[in-house]
């Protein structure tokens, strides 16, 4: 998802809503909130957060309902539901889902464990950083040099810090003291590289834009540096999620509003149901129905036909799929000759 070589542009006949840029850099003020509330928690409720909260955010089905899940289902849902966006990826798509059954399926009889956690998670922070780089990156006009630099970086101190909290219960305690070291020097190497780019920076909206995402991996490591982990987690993820439903939402809305192209508005319109929340009513539903009770439904399922009972078909099998086949298509399906494009543009 990208927003690059898009100046701010007036709406055509077609789009009737526009994404501001200033609505994407509010989304940021999630980080002063977070950072705030490991604050007071540690000084004033004795660490009470950093006690009762889990070690991820993934560990509650509640987060996962409400974050992360929600927003691949919505991808899905947009590219899945418009027959010409299928049509015109359906290549792309079908050789991605062989590719994963491939790396995935015959590649787990001789890869480590690890080695996937570690490919999979550099494949996650790699999207949600690349993401929030690509949106800005019009705002903040840095050269091609300088914003692959900045990305890499910081792409390279996320997967790291990732890596810390996830895997922390199977390290020593030599590799915790690496990964944070590691983690730091890329930090501080991010914010040097920071201050040498504001020179390329013409406007103070554009410097704001580029330290909320240095920032984005900084609160990170703070967070992770004084154990708070779901804080950690989350600062990245709530941002991301925001931005993602931010341009699925626009698209839909100019997309459908004059007249409904598939099934999923069609419905809506029957029932008169507004717009705007369409697409995060339907994936926040199916993303509640599948992480509550998909699992449990195969499972009876399979145990009945076939007296075997199949585990996680749904979070690790099908969610999982989706969430792979996410961080692919959105690679290209957001570029500037992108069908996609046709129903976004962007305002201050």
């Amino acid at each position: 998802m990208s927003a690059t070589n898009i100046n701010a542009t007036s709406l055509s006949e077609e789009l009737k809503l526009s994404i501001s840029f200033k609505w994407l850099l509010a989304l940021y003020a999630i980080i002063p909130l977070c950072l705030a509330l490991q604050l007071i928690d540690a000084n004033f409720w004795q660490g009470y957060l950093q006690s009762h909260l889990p070690s991820s955010p993934n560990h509650f089905i509640v987060f996962q309902i409400l974050f992360g899940t929600p927003h691949i289902i919505a991808s899905t849902l947009l590219l899945t539901s418009n027959s010409d966006y299928l049509k015109n990826y359906s290549r792309k798509l079908m050789l991605m889902t062989l590719a994963i059954a491939i790396v995935f399926g015959l590649g787990s009889l001789f890869i480590p464990y690890k080695a996937f956690y570690v490919l999979v998670a550099a494949w996650t922070v790699y999207h949600v950083i690349k993401q929030q780089h690509g949106v800005a990156r019009s705002v903040y006009r840095l050269p091609n040099w300088a914003f692959y630099v900045l990305l890499w970086l910081s792409v390279v101190a996320g997967l790291i810090i990732y890596v810390g909290i996830f895997l922390k219960n199977s390290l020593d305690v030599q590799q915790i003291l690496w990964i944070k070291q590691s983690a730091g020097f890329l930090c501080i190497s991010i914010i040097l590289f920071g201050i040498y780019c504001q020179r390329y920076v013409s406007s103070l909206f554009g410097q704001c834009f580029l330290w909320a995402n240095i920032f984005l991996v900084l609160s990170s490591f703070y967070l992770y540096q004084q154990q708070y982990y779901f804080l950690a987690i989350l600062v990245p993820r709530l941002v991301h999620d925001a931005t993602a439903y931010t341009f699925y939402v626009t698209h839909d809305y100019n997309r459908h509003h004059a007249k409904p192209h598939n099934f999923i508005y069609r419905f809506a319109r029957l029932f008169h149901i507004p717009l705007l929340i369409v697409l995060p009513l339907s994936s926040f539903a199916l993303a509640f129905v599948l992480q509550a009770y998909g699992d449990s439904l195969i499972t009876s399922l399979s145990e009945f036909f076939f007296g075997v009972s199949i585990h996680k078909v749904i979070t690790l099998g099908l969610l999982g799929y989706l969430a792979l086949m996410h961080y692919y298509t959105e690679a290209f399906t957001w570029k500037n000759d992108s069908p996609y494009r046709r129903y976004i543009a962007f305002s201050k």
